[in-house]
This record gives structure tokens, sequence and C-alpha cells, in this order.
């Protein structure tokens, strides 16, 4: 790599961090992966993670979050272990698999205090500065929650509630040395450092919150005493690894979530205490009190991109080392962060989760083909009850188990039929392993639903132009605005056929179900895109047909930013809104309306909206609804339609809402028809996403590189 890029010529170019040399200014923050063993051991699928990232070019690598006095403190089994002798061997081979490929690995190191389930699964109490804690919403996780999703939860402490206890002055001091021995451990493996977490609620930073730490000895009473514990563990470390070992501390810079939580102010001065106990740089994350429920998409997850810029900001206008701003920063973002001297090195967790290669692209001028993370939490889901993170847009991430795609050993001629996420993912696969793909699409644009999705989503659209330049990249011979028949694919005689049409949208058997102000998500699609031939559409009415004929043929409809901009002044939907099924769609749906200042109600059947949806994704997205309008109506079965009202029942009730428009976002069934028909013509054939019941990004993307690897 030439460290250097026109495009971003700070991020890539070298930094220096303490006594590390780094060969760009990416950093890969800790995220759990929960691949280790019952006894914290690294395995090869941890090392497969990391090994993955480095060969992509990262500059420095976090290892995961580690138990320093493991199992005590610790906040899963499967996380790795810093306690004992016999961690290092296996920490060794992933120090040396990081570094042949040119990259720097620290360890983060860690108490996990308040949030230690495995000491609340064997009845020891977790670890806090003070007694009572702060008070904190008890519906923070419940609600909006699954109780299959809280039924796994509880696993992680085997359904034992926390009970807490007041650390001793002596318990401290063994914990320091617990730190200090565990980052001995951790450079006899050959690791170039430690970061040291004092943020996210955890012990040390608890110990530095004032909401938490009301003491009134050495450790408390103070914005010194707070910081005691944390600069204790910072100078043990450098005392016992000496001043070529780096030392990152990863501190809070705003606390939510609790009344007299950390400020910026307290920020600056909790990391100067780090730099003058021996820090090499400082890591500015945040956290929240609430710890779950809508506050988890405050912190540590943020949400909104760029999140804790200003905090990152604020530290280093204290301290005179480099600062790692972090917090869903994208590629471009980066660079003017680092250009405007908000920080010196930039952490990308989440999207060098999606895609391990964003380095090599970058530094190539490739920018278009980065894999983007689009935000959905399916990954940081996991780790609510120790599972593996998995992620909707990067199917290899989480089966480190199973092989990298080979090169195909006998290429063969591949037909795939539908553009949507599950045939390009697929086409993707398929080409870059050899084979000669054609990709047919109906529609005149790539991207099936998730084209559509868009339109509420944006970040979804960035995702199908990522596919689209890679199936292009690959060389997959691509053909729009064709619509494949027996006998196209008879015409083609492909070795192989791959079906990834989607799904049947289909208008329930319902009384009035069939009136013109009644849309289902297909009619829907059609009107604002202009994927369907909208002079055979019989639902809108002729001045809402001229217009939108008028628009596809001006191309309004062509680009979803300028539909969803324009949608701002016009749409063919009317003041008062009913979405019947409030699932993942039915809620973005409702939520999208609203914000055009339609009046809009969900009746969903079930107990739960937006199931589908990764929980930390659905506590804020219903959040974010509820608040631009949108009210939500459960265990509600919708029974009739007239032309003014809709009618269900809940409760034993029969209820009405008034509805210039009602949107039908369910009756989604998988459509085998064109699989079962080429099948009978004596086709090899495999079906892919929607069209096999895989549902949503996550499924269509999972099972397209699925039969992409195995074709």
């Amino acid at each position: 790599m030439n460290g250097v890029n026109s495009l971003f010529p700070k991020l890539l170019s070298p930094g220096r961090l303490g006594p590390l040399e780094l060969r760009n200014r990416i950093v890969l923050p800790a995220m759990d992966q929960n691949n280790c063993t019952e006894e914290g051991l690294i395995t090869d699928e941890t090392i497969a993670h990391y090994e993955a990232r480095a060969k992509g070019g990262v500059g420095l690598l976090i290892v995961e979050t580690s138990a320093v006095s493991y199992p005590h403190g610790a906040t899963a089994r499967h996380q790795p272990a810093l306690s004992h002798d016999k961690v290092i061997p296996n920490l060794q081979r992933l120090a040396d698999a990081v570094h042949a490929h040119g990259a720097k690995i620290i360890v983060q190191i860690c108490h996990h205090g308040k949030t230690s389930s495995v000491d609340v699964s064997e009845g020891r109490p977790a670890l806090v500065p003070s007694l009572p804690p702060p008070p904190s919403d008890p519906r923070g996780m419940m609600a909006d929650t699954t109780m299959e999703e809280l039924l796994q939860m509880a696993t992680l402490t085997g359904g034992q509630m926390p009970s807490y206890a007041e650390a001793t002055a002596a318990q401290l001091a063994d914990i320091v040395q617990d730190f200090a021995t565990a980052a001995t451990r951790v450079q006899r493996a050959g690791f170039d450092g430690v970061e040291v977490h004092a943020a996210h609620g955890y012990l040390l930073s608890t110990f530095l919150s004032p909401a938490w730490n009301r003491r009134d000895d050495i450790y408390g009473g103070s914005r010194k005493g707070r910081t005691r514990l944390l600069t204790d563990v910072i100078a043990a470390v450098r005392h016992r690894c000496g001043t070529e070992f780096a030392i990152i501390v990863r501190l809070d810079g705003h606390e939510y979530g609790v009344e007299g939580g950390i400020t910026i102010q307290d920020a600056a001065d909790h990391a100067r205490a780090a730099v003058d106990a021996g820090a090499n740089a400082v890591h500015v994350s945040a956290t929240s009190s609430a710890g779950t429920g809508l506050g988890f998409t405050d912190a540590p997850i943020p949400w909104h991109p760029n999140q804790y810029e200003s905090l990152a900001r604020g530290v280093k206008e204290a301290v005179n080392v480099p600062v790692l701003a972090v917090g869903r920063i994208r590629p471009s973002d980066a660079e003017r962060i680092l250009s405007s001297g908000n920080a010196d090195f930039v952490a990308m967790g989440r999207q060098l989760l999606a895609d391990p290669d964003l380095v090599r692209r970058l530094d190539a001028g490739r920018p278009e083909l980065v894999r983007p993370c689009i935000n959905c939490l399916v990954c940081v889901a996991q780790n609510f009850w120790s599972g593996q993170p998995v992620c909707a847009v990067n199917a290899r991430l989480g089966h480190y188990d199973e092989p990298d795609p080979l090169p195909a050993a006998s290429p063969r001629h591949v037909a795939i039929i539908g553009g949507g996420p599950a045939g390009m993912e697929c086409a993707r696969v398929a080409a870059e392993r050899g084979h000669r793909v054609t990709l047919l699409e109906a529609s005149n644009q790539l991207g099936g639903t998730t084209r559509f999705s868009s339109l509420t989503t944006p970040i979804n659209g960035e995702f199908i132009e990522f596919l689209r330049t890679a199936i292009s990249e690959a060389g997959v011979e691509i053909h729009t605005g064709v619509r494949a028949d027996n006998e196209l694919i008879a015409n083609l005689a492909p070795d192989a056929v791959v079906v990834a049409t989607g799904a049947r949208r289909a208008r329930p058997e319902l009384p009035g179900a069939d009136l013109p102000h009644v849309l289902t998500g297909d009619d829907l699609r059609a009107q604002l895109t202009g994927d369907a031939d909208l002079v055979a559409l019989r639902r809108p009415g002729m001045l809402t047909r001229l217009a939108l004929r008028i628009s596809r043929l001006l191309r309004l409809t062509a680009d979803m930013g300028r539909v969803r901009l324009l949608s701002r002044l016009w749409m063919p939907i009317g003041r008062r809104v009913v979405v019947v099924h409030g699932d993942l769609v039915g809620t973005e749906i409702a939520h999208f309306l609203a914000d055009r200042g339609r009046i809009v109600h969900v009746l969903e059947s079930g107990t739960q909206p937006a199931t589908a949806m990764a929980h930390p994704r659905r506590w804020r997205t219903l959040h974010e609804s509820r608040l631009a309008g949108v009210t939500f109506h459960t265990e509600a079965e919708t029974t009739s339609i007239s032309p003014t009202q809709v009618e269900y029942r809940q409760a034993d009730m029969t209820l009405h809402l008034d509805a210039d428009t009602v949107i039908f976002a369910g009756a989604v069934h998988a459509d085998r028809s064109l699989a079962d028909a080429l099948l009978a013509d004596g086709h090899e054939v495999h079906i892919v996403g929607d069209a096999d019941e895989e549902w949503y990004i996550e499924g269509a993307v999972r099972s397209g590189h699925r039969v992409g690897v195995a074709l």
C-alpha cells in the first residue's frame, strides 16, 4: 500500500501513537466476537476475524474487550480471558497473524463492574463504586423487546437477578494488579500495547462518573479521587510493561441517561489525568446509564453519523497526545475530521465488520467498492446474549469456521433471474470465483424491493449501488427490463439457474380490500418508483395517474433521492393513513409518511411491532416513529375496510379508524412458481432471497452468498 491517496491523503498517511508507528490512521475498535472457548481462550475463528482486517490494510487493531480478572468481572464466558498464563499461546498466534500483514495490534483490557454477567450467574455481586446505584427506568429493556429476546438475554446470567456490592479498597488494589498482570501477559504474547477500558459503564467508567461514584475515601469525593482508580491502573501497567508498550485509554466524553453524569469538561480532566499517569493516547466514546433500550443507541452505539466527533475535539483541546475519534464515522467524514484537527486517528467499527478490505479499497482509489454498513444493528444485537455477531451485508462475519470462497474448479455459465440483493450478491460471488454470469432483471433498475426501501432508509440505496458496482467490476453481464421465462432461459442454455425473483405481496381476503384507496406494498412501490406500468394501474384516480405518468416520462422517479425530496411536496397518499401490519416494512413506511405530514396509525396483529428488526434498531426506530406522530395498535386484527374507515378488533372490542389511504404492508409470500417451471424443464435451479423465505437484506445476502459459493 502506498499510504497516500489523493482522495484520502490524511486518513491513509502514517501516524505515530506513542511508541507505535502506524501505516495509516484507521483503527479497528474493540467489538465483541464471542467466539472464544468456555475458558476464554482465543480460537481459530477469533484469529481469522482479526487477520482478515489486518490483511485488508487496517493500521491498528484493538482486540475485543478482555477480562483481566476472568471469570470475575467478566461479561460473558466467550470473551477473551487474561487472568492466567494458559491464554498466552493462542494470544501469540493472534499477534503473529496480524503482524504478518503489517498491522499493529493491542488488547482492550477491562473489568466489567456492574455489567459482570458471569459474576451474577455464579452468585457474586457486581462491583460498583457506591450503593445504591443510580435509579434507572425499569421499562428501559422491557419496552419494545420481545419475550424471546428477553429470555435470550436472561441466559447471560442464568436467569439470576443482579445484586451489587460497593467495592472495597482492598478489592480495588487487587483489581489494579489484575490489570497490570493482564497487560504483562499481553506483552509476553507479542502484542504492541493495551487499551484500558474506562468507558461504557464498566468498573473504571463508574468510578469516573459523579452519578455513580459518591464515595468519600481516596477513590471518590472529588474529581481527583474519582480518577484515582484509573490512574493507578495506568501507572501499574506502565511500571510493569515499560515505555515501549503502548497504552491507550478509552474514555466517555458524555454520559447519557442519568442526572449528574460525565460531561465533556469531566472527560477533559480524566484525559489529562490519564496522560499524566502514562497513557499514550485517548480514545473518546460515550456511555448511557440506561444500558439497554433507547439509551443504547445514544451510547455506546451511536444512532447519528459522527455522533461523538465533538467529544473527541473537546478532549483533543485538553491533551497533547493523539486522540482517537469513534462513532459511526465513514471514510469521507474521517478525512474531514483528521484534516480539521478534531482527532488524530479514526476508529471504524461496524464499517470494518461490513468490509474488512475497506483500507485496501480506499488505497486503490476505489471507495465505490467499499461495502457500506447499513446501520441495521444486527451485529450488536447478538452481544445481548453472547452470540457471535453477524452482518446483514457481509455474509462472512460470524462464519469463519467456513472456508473462504475458492476459485471454481470448473467454470460454468450461470443465469441469475432477479437483480435484488440476493441475486446481485450471488452474481458477485459466482463471477469472482470465475463463473460466467448473466443477470436478468425485469425492472429497468437494479435493487428490487431494497431499492424501494431506500426511499425510507437511504443507506440501503448505497448498498444497492455498491452491489451494482461490484457485479460490474466482476464482469457480470447485466440485462435490465428483461422478464425471464422458460423460453428465454432455454435460449440462454445456462449450466445453472438462480431464481431471485422475490416474493408475492397478495391482497388479503378482507371486505373492502379492493377499494380504490387500498394499496398493497407493490402498489405503493409502483406509484412511487415507476417500476410498474403505471398506465395499467387501476388503483390511482385519473389526475394521480396523469401526474405519475408525467413523472415517469421525465424520469423523476428513477432516482430515490429525488423521489424522497419530491415526496415532501406531493404524494398519491391521503392525509389519514392506516398501515395494516407493522413489521419492518410497515413501520418504516409509517415513519416515512408521518414525517411528511400524514396522520398514521399502524394495526399490528402481534404483541410487538417491527419484530424483524434487530432489537437495538427497533428500540430507536419505534421511538423516532412515535415522535413523528405514528400511533401503533398491537394485537389489533383488521376486519374490514369502508371508503372512509378501517374496522379492527382489539381486546374483544370493535374499533374504527378514519382513513383516506390504507396500505397493506404484510401478506408477503415466497414465490417459487418460476423456479418450479424451470425445474420441470430439467434445469439445475437454486432459489435465494425472498423467493425462498430468506427475508430482508440479511436473508437475501446470506442466501445469495451461500449459493454463489456452492455453484
